[in-house]
């Protein structure tokens, strides 16, 4: 068929790989290339991205990323973007900044909806404002608001990046790419680093913009059912404003080491523990083109340190050298790749470094061993057919695989093709030849582009970096004139004031959106059938599955001791990690990997509607093709039933592996510690998360690594204990999602597999009682705030109905927004609404801010009474109806099924609450405020923070928060 004449056809190809027919396009005019994926998946994506080559670490790249969706030509408001979050049906929408691109997804099912966030996002990028008020607000500033007070950083993304820098992950990852590029831009930092963002000017931010963000330095895919046609002619309206430009070089070309290089770095650290390390070794190896050697390389770093029983990543946490394995692949120009340690001594670095040598010359010499090939090809394999891409949208997924080819000057396809590469791995691989030892010896034996990164606590970092910080500020007071602090302190004013004012009314407007009229008024149920096997609840849900059976089997948690629950965690990873009376865990992992898609233990733990009681279940989640599923069962009952839970080395190994990732996890996910932390006396549930995923499973962890020193008996006593209340049959439930011709034979094995299973009486354990809510005051060594209140509102009378999910996304889009982020300069605010545990609670992320972000939550109210307009009512209407009907692939639909059945969540709850939604009124908006007047009055509180912001806090507030030592 012709094409739109604005454009050359470069490539036209089916790829079976993604489903899909694939056009490469060129616009004649500008040079912007454009992949068009052509299927029926109704989940459509547009994106588009550009090379944004940093040139320096004043975070320039990052910061535009923010900037552009504040408003643009044909939509002047001052944040379309989250016009679109609240009013829109979106599956995706977000942006991202990366060492040497950005890019900006959308994806949505509803194809009006998807033409709008197309429209508005192409408007953003190409056509912002821009303005240096935007630059201030999203970037850095002066703050000060009299001329006697301290003048202050302050902007969105600088304590996004104050946070960043908090996280020794993070830092670690920067050191690493300076350590390997000193003289190309990767050196440089994209996200920004907060020491040198106030060098950065307007005048440069409006420049990267012009030079950067054009047609000719664009790639952009369309994905999904939508017309192919009506795809090009949105593009060419946008696209033909501009004429051609320069593409830019994505990236500068680092030099080759001659030999190997150590770099020694610090970060900042509550105290010097010799034990709080980073040790890795990095490698830049050569770029390849070649599709067959991608993926071998991607087999090369899975056999090695896949899974804990990889050789390499074994071979690193048997030494005891460090508590956890560190290893990334990062594709580049010049693509990264990198094994060490945390959690290390740093004086042990040499030893690190000479271990994973080692390590790898063993492997490169003497082979790996096959099963492990075979185990990691067969899970590659069945990942990349599967295409399982979770929530996120797999238009998405394909584009950042195009990219990774892409940007970098190759073909687009080549990022989705695999089929003839595997085939022809796989042939050479049965063959004999040994691909993965020579990868190993070619991309990092004999590579001396090589660095050892050595990253040390220090424990004085901080204490200096904050009074330089407050040198340079006082310095630029000093050299300011009276005029130019007047000057400063109108630029605040102007600022706050702008962050203030509304948008008018035409421009809102203006921005495009559906009607509640346009939404449908049922939602999609699941189909379930619920039968018996064994005696067993087995739902079963007939889904196209493309031959994969998805099995979850669960075991009723209340059957265990209260005592007990602390050790669930290890439990679960005990049962896959610790072998079996028939193979250690090296072969059951081979196995696992060689018969299976997967086998993942995890917890469902949810409030129950109408409930004090949480439904809290073990879940064993296994996946394979049809052909494969009766030792899919065979090795799922082995787990359970035999799992070497006397294996006091591997236990030990998981539980210092653990410790320290949830150290490591606690700056970048502190609003979610925050959050469990605070709901725990709320709901059994919450209370359950605390236990087993919150801080006061970090304080267990620390105390079992010593339990497992000193009384080994009593751990192995309790996690036989959790295996002889747990396993049983008379406590289980399955769930089963699959096409509906396997079932059949699936149910004849489950059946089999059900009746090998232990069975005995049980009694379901009471809780109770929860601990009673406290304020907290949690200090850890970061920079920024995490700052969470919240009540039970069920417990204070009320009896909110799904308008208050309404309510609060409009909260958080709008007034949270503002205050909290925008004028505030924390990185997030919100609101969270828990319907089946009736729970409220306002938190922050990555927040400068304490006592006066909880004045903010407090006065939540007076802003809901000032009133809200219909249109902001229908807006939020929409993003609310978007939160209830998300996108799912048909495993996670049977998961949701599942879910929803053991809360009690019937459909007809579920259509009373999306009536509730749809009907929201401004009398509902008044009832909110008088409910969150409640949440101000009686919420508590869990701030985490630095020990300086949470002392400095209880002075302001009479030591209203009980302080305790996190980290």
């Amino acid at each position: 068929m012709p094409h739109h004449p604005a454009f050359e056809l470069i490539a036209e190809e089916k790829i079976s790989e993604v489903n899909a027919l694939a056009r490469h396009y060129r616009h004649n005019k500008t040079g912007a290339e454009v992949l068009s994926l052509i299927n029926d998946d109704e989940n459509k994506v547009f994106g588009i991205s550009f090379a944004t080559p940093p040139e320096d670490s004043t975070g320039l790249p990052h910061i535009l990323e923010h900037s552009v969706l504040c408003g643009s030509e044909k939509f002047p408001v001052k944040k379309p973007f989250v016009e679109m979050l609240k009013g829109s049906l979106h599956t995706f929408l977000n942006a991202m900044t990366f060492p040497d691109k950005t890019v900006y997804p959308v994806a949505s099912q509803n194809l009006a909806d998807f033409y709008n966030l197309t429209q508005v996002y192409m408007d953003a990028v190409f056509f912002p404002l821009l303005t240096r008020e935007t630059f201030q607000q999203e970037g850095w500033h002066y703050e000060v608001e009299n001329p006697d007070d301290p003048m202050i950083f302050k902007g969105v993304v600088f304590n996004e990046m104050k946070g960043g820098f908090s996280s020794p992950d993070q830092v670690n990852y920067a050191y690493a790419l300076q350590s390997l590029f000193p003289d190309a831009l990767y050196s440089n930092y994209s996200g920004g680093d907060p020491r040198v963002m106030p060098d950065l000017t307007y005048e440069q931010f409006r420049d990267f913009h012009k030079r950067y963000y054009h047609p000719s330095n664009a790639q952009i895919i369309f994905y999904g059912d939508d017309d192919p046609e009506k795809r090009l002619e949105m593009l060419d309206a946008v696209l033909s404003r501009f004429e051609k430009g320069e593409k830019a070089q994505a990236h500068s070309l680092q030099e080759r080491f001659e030999a190997p290089r150590r770099v020694e770095k610090t970060y900042p650290a509550d105290d010097a523990n010799k034990r709080s390390s980073f040790v890795t070794v990095n490698w830049m190896v050569e770029p390849t083109g070649d599709i067959e050697e991608q993926l071998a390389r991607t087999v090369m770093r899975r056999a090695l340190v896949g899974n804990s029983a990889a050789p390499l990543h074994k071979a690193l946490i048997e030494s005891g050298l460090g508590e956890a394995i560190i290893s990334s692949a990062i594709e580049l120009s010049q693509p990264v790749l990198n094994f060490g340690l945390r959690g290390a001594d740093a004086d042990d670095a040499d030893r690190i470094e000479t271990l994973i040598l080692n390590t790898l010359a063993h492997l490169a010499e003497n082979g790996i061993d096959d099963a492990t090939i075979e185990a990691t090809l067969n899970s590659l394999e069945f990942e990349l057919r599967e295409q399982n891409t979770g929530g996120y949208p797999r238009g998405i997924a394909y584009f950042f695989g195009a990219l990774n080819n892409w940007l970098y000057g190759r073909d687009p396809l080549d990022g989705l093709r695999f089929e003839t590469a595997l085939a022809s791995l796989k042939a050479r691989i049965a063959s004999g030849e040994k691909i993965i030892e020579g990868l190993i010896r070619t991309n990092l034996l004999d590579n001396t582009h090589r660095t050892t990164l050595v990253l040390r606590p220090d424990p004085e970092q901080a204490e200096r970096e904050a009074p330089a910080e407050r040198a340079r500020l006082d310095a630029a007071r000093a050299a300011m004139s009276d005029a130019d602090i007047a000057a400063a302190i109108e630029t605040t004013k102007k600022l706050k004031a702008l962050q203030n004012a509304a948008d008018k009314p035409e421009d809102l407007a203006k921005i495009p959106t559906l009607t509640v009229a346009d939404l449908p008024r049922e939602g999609v149920s699941i189909p379930t059938e619920e039968v018996a096997v064994e005696g067993v609840r087995t739902l079963v849900h007939d889904l196209p599955t493309n031959g994969i059976v998805y099995l979850d089997l669960g075991f009723d948690l209340k059957t265990l001791p209260r005592d007990l629950l602390p050790y669930l965690p290890l439990f679960s990873r005990a049962l896959k990690q610790t072998g079996t009376s028939k193979a250690d865990f090296v072969a059951l992992t081979q196995r696992i990997g060689r018969s299976t898609g997967g086998i993942g233990i995890s917890r469902l733990n949810s409030p129950i509607l109408d409930s004090e009681e949480a439904a809290a279940f073990l879940l064993v989640r296994a996946k394979a093709t049809t052909d494969k599923t009766g030792e899919m069962l065979d090795i799922v009952h082995d787990i359970l039933t035999d799992a070497r839970l006397d294996n006091r080395d591997r236990i030990r190994q998981i539980v210092a592996e653990d410790k320290a990732r949830t150290e490591a996890s606690l700056v970048p996910s502190g609003h979610q510690y925050v959050f469990t932390r605070l709901r725990a006396s709320l709901h059994e549930a919450d209370w359950l998360s605390e236990q087993t995923g919150g801080i006061t499973q970090l304080l267990f962890l620390r105390e079992l690594a010593q339990k497992i020193e000193n009384d080994w008996a009593s751990v192995q006593s309790a996690l036989e204990d959790i295996r002889s209340h747990l396993i049983n049959a008379n406590a289980a439930i399955a769930n089963v999602t699959t096409d509906g011709a396997a079932w059949p034979g699936f149910a004849d094995e489950l059946k089999s597999f059900i009746g090998r299973l232990p069975r005995h009486d049980f009694v379901r354990t009471d809780w109770s009682p929860l601990p009673h809510p406290a304020n907290e005051g949690l200090t850890i060594p970061a920079q920024v705030n995490y700052v969470a209140k919240g009540v039970n509102l069920k417990a204070l009378g009320h009896e909110p109905s799904g308008a208050l999910s309404v309510v609060t996304k409009y909260l958080g889009t709008t007034y949270l927004w503002d205050k909290v982020r925008v004028e505030g300069g924390a990185y997030g605010g919100f609101a969270s609404f828990n319907p089946l545990a009736d729970t409220y609670a306002f938190g922050s992320y990555r927040d400068p801010n304490l006592v006066a972000t909880l004045d903010v939550y407090d006065a939540a109210p007076a802003f809901l009474r000032k009133g809200v307009s219909q249109s902001d009512i229908a807006r939020s209407i929409i993003g609310t109806i978007g939160d209830l009907d998300p996108y799912l692939l048909p495993d996670a639909k049977g998961y949701t099924a599942l879910v929803r059945t053991l809360t009690g969540v019937t459909e007809e709850y579920r259509q009373k609450r999306r009536e509730q939604v749809l009907s929201t009124s401004q009398a509902d908006f008044a009832k909110a405020a008088d409910l969150l007047d409640d949440v101000a009055r009686n919420g508590h509180i869990v701030a985490m923070g630095s020990d300086k912001s949470i002392t400095a806090a209880n002075r302001e507030r009479n030591g209203f928060l009980n302080v305790s030592k996190v980290l």
